[in-house]
């Protein structure tokens, strides 16, 4: 567990990156929060005290949720090892970490005869292919996307993923939304939500 003192210098330093990486002078980040710029500007070095009635209008003008803006995990392992999820005529193997705002897989998929059926959720979805050819679906529109290509969507249309004639591998990233509605459908090997 991080020390209070910790997450203060976390925090403090993270306010002030941002606001430069956005280009914000103190007067027109205090414009989009309607804090003062004298009151940002203690925030940032330490003579004022930080509450959520200060961090959250930071954090929404500064474009970064609290959660963001407060994690003080460490990153000491950082490093993923992705293991093979096999699962009838797919194989998966998850390329990012449980608690991360996105979600990234590589997928295996093993062409079949059988037709997609289309799903609908909340959220965004993209593909790469990396070996191999795939049939995406979205509502009346069949596309093919070929090794090197990438394909983004909102997973509101309706949508379903299948390897064309050999073996497709793919990386595909959806945000959470995305995570809690797809589903694997095990008996055709086609990727769905």
């Amino acid at each position: 567990m991080a020390e209070p003192g910790e997450i203060d210098r976390a925090v403090r330093a993270r306010l002030r990156s941002l606001r430069n990486t956005l280009g914000l002078s103190l007067d027109e980040l205090a414009a989009r929060t309607h804090l003062s710029p004298s009151t940002i500007s203690r925030v940032e070095t330490g003579k004022r005290t930080i509450s959520l009635d200060i961090l959250v209008p930071l954090a929404a003008a500064l474009q970064v949720d609290l959660d963001a803006l407060l994690d003080v995990r460490s990153d000491d392992d950082v490093v993923i090892h992705p293991t093979p999820n096999s699962s009838g005529e797919r194989t998966t193997w998850m390329l990012s970490g449980p608690t991360g705002r996105t979600l990234a897989i590589k997928v295996r998929l093993e062409p079949t005869d059988r037709a997609a059926e289309q799903q609908v959720h909340p959220g965004h979805d993209w593909l790469f292919v990396i070996d191999g050819r795939v049939r995406l679906l979205l509502g009346d529109r069949e596309i093919t996307v070929e090794t090197g290509e990438a394909a983004e969507f909102t997973t509101m249309t309706p949508h379903a993923i299948a390897a064309i004639d050999e073996p497709a591998e793919l990386i595909m990233i959806f945000d959470r939304d995305g995570q809690r509605a797809h589903i694997h459908d095990e008996s055709n090997g086609k990727l769905r939500s």
